[in-house]
């Protein structure tokens, strides 16, 4: 028997990042490759996130165009939030074009995956400082949802972010919003990060905290396989 071709999924990210590849090549499932281009970005702060966007994003997006995929990736959470939802709306318009396919924006797939849940408050954890945690509240109330709390590690080296056990994950999350959980006060929550190994860790957070977990690489990758069905048919 002859094999299909294989669907192609574009996945660009920060160049520091490790964990994203290895969720999507594991949830991509057969008959879908993942092709990446790494945008240059070693520190996770406002800074290191604006020079991201400015000097490599649209370049890595050329780059991967190169590659022909079915759909593209944008493939960080607080940089797609850094400036706003009308940005990262744009963001990914810009990469669309550079990259020839349609490209999907992960803090806009976290936020599509919060409604499709019908949350009304949630609790969000993440690795980052409180600049950065600042940007993904607005980004997500922007869209009539209640963040009800928001607690960040404070880390800055994104290399170090993927080296955060998954148990320790699970510990943080309980700590940070087992209280809002178990009183009822949040119905979500969102484990932000595409350099955060809570993809692996979600099914044990839900079962701790008692409410559904979406995270940054579980939500864009049903979105992008999602995509994928419409134009890789």
């Amino acid at each position: 028997m002859i094999p299909q071709p294989a669907r192609r999924l574009g996945l660009m990210i920060p160049s520091s990042n490790t964990m994203m590849e290895p969720d999507f090549v594991t949830g991509a499932g057969p008959g879908t490759t993942v092709h990446t281009a790494r945008m240059f970005m070693e520190d996770t702060t406002p800074e290191g996130e604006n020079r991201m966007l400015d000097e490599f994003a649209l370049p890595a997006a050329r780059d991967l165009g190169t590659a022909r995929p079915h759909v593209v990736v944008f493939g960080c959470t607080s940089a797609g939030a850094l400036r706003g939802n009308g940005y990262d709306t744009q963001l990914c318009q810009q990469i669309s074009e550079l990259a020839g396919a349609p490209a999907v924006s992960t803090i806009g797939s976290v936020r599509e995956a919060i409604e499709a849940a019908g949350a009304a408050r949630i609790g969000v954890i993440t690795p980052y400082v409180d600049e950065l945690n600042e940007k993904i509240k607005a980004s997500i109330e922007a869209d009539g949802v209640t963040v009800a709390r928001i607690a960040g590690l404070g880390m800055t080296e994104n290399f170090e972010i993927a080296r955060v056990a998954g148990g320790a994950i699970v510990d943080f999350a309980v700590r940070a919003l087992g209280d809002l959980a178990a009183s009822g006060a949040i119905d979500l929550v969102f484990a932000s990060c595409t350099n955060f190994g809570a993809m692996a860790a979600r099914p044990v957070i839900a079962e701790r905290l008692g409410v559904p977990v979406v995270t940054s690489n579980q939500a864009v990758l049903a979105a992008a396989l999602k995509r994928l069905d419409t134009v890789a048919a």
